[in-house]
């Protein structure tokens, strides 16, 4: 599903040298990954229980963790699939 006003431009850091032209060439395209493909995530339970129960004891209602995992694409290129398997609690500095 095609999620427009969500979408923004790809832009970099600002750089007193750039090695390429910043100026845009051709029409403009999508990157979302479920515009051209069919998305399934898959996370483990294991991964689940250790997020939940960072989320239980951590006595602030707003904090940042990760989820990290693999993509991997289809043999028939037409679906992505993202695997999450770990679970990072990140850092409060």
């Amino acid at each position: 599903r095609l999620v427009p006003e969500r979408m923004v431009p790809f832009s970099f850091p600002l750089s007193r040298c750039a090695l390429w032209d910043p100026l845009p060439v051709g029409d403009v395209i999508s990157a979302h990954v479920a515009y051209y493909r069919n998305p399934k995530v898959s996370l483990l339970e294991k991964t689940l229980c250790l997020a939940y129960r960072h989320a239980k004891q951590n006595e602030k209602k707003l904090f940042s963790c990760f989820l990290l995992g693999t993509l991997a694409v289809s043999e028939d290129g037409e679906g992505v699939t993202i695997t999450m398997d770990r679970f990072d609690p990140g850092r409060e500095v």
